[in-house]
């Protein structure tokens, strides 16, 4: 019994981690934090400082989410948490389908070097963006943050490094407007999932 616990344990947890890495990897491209990215990596030429940069903005800015998401779920009553959440994932669906825009206005923060640049616009960037509202869905749909955490900083990581490296040539071929409907697809998909779940229920 032990064993079987523990695998399905495991199973949830690949579940919560691969959810999240695959929703937050779809809805960042042609996102603004990804726009900023590239705007980085056009200014600064120590790309592991950027990338490094990315990491730790990433990490603190949704671990605050994934925190925030677990307490919402415990204000919310029960019967109402799932509806609440699968309306939240039609919103971040249909937001996807909006078009970011980069400001290429320079930064006083550029001053510090690519590391702290990076960090700080990041983490400001990220602030009420797409990704950090699906972070706080996730983490309120799957009550669990420390592998929302992971699985949204690793798809994260996963869209932002790429671009990072060879940015104007991936932004130049990429199809952004199949990867918007792409991410609006799976976060509705997301949203029927949750709210036929919560009627069998």
């Amino acid at each position: 019994m032990p064993h079987v616990y523990r695998s399905a344990n495991i199973r949830a947890a690949m579940e919560i981690f691969l959810s999240s890495t695959a929703a937050v990897t779809i809805a960042e491209i042609g996102d603004k934090t990804q726009l900023l990215s590239l705007f980085l990596a056009s200014r600064f030429k120590q790309r592991y400082a950027i990338i490094a940069g990315i990491l730790v903005a990433t990490l603190l800015n949704h671990a605050a989410s994934a925190w925030l998401g677990v307490w919402l779920l415990d204000l919310l009553p029960p019967n109402m948490a799932p509806w609440i959440i699968s309306g939240s994932f039609l919103l971040i669906a249909l937001w996807l389908l909006i078009p970011d825009k980069q400001d290429d206005g320079p930064s006083r923060i550029d001053r510090y070097g690519p590391f702290v640049a990076t960090t700080v616009l990041f983490f400001l960037a990220e602030i009420g963006d797409k990704t950090q509202i699906a972070t706080v869905v996730l983490a309120a749909k799957y009550n669990d943050t420390f592998w929302v955490i992971m699985g949204t900083t690793l798809g994260m990581m996963l869209a932002n490094v790429p671009v990072v490296f060879a940015g104007r040539w991936i932004m130049d071929r990429l199809p952004l407007n199949y990867a918007r409907w792409g991410a609006f697809a799976l976060f509705l998909a997301m949203a029927i999932i949750t709210m036929a779940a919560a009627m069998s229920g």
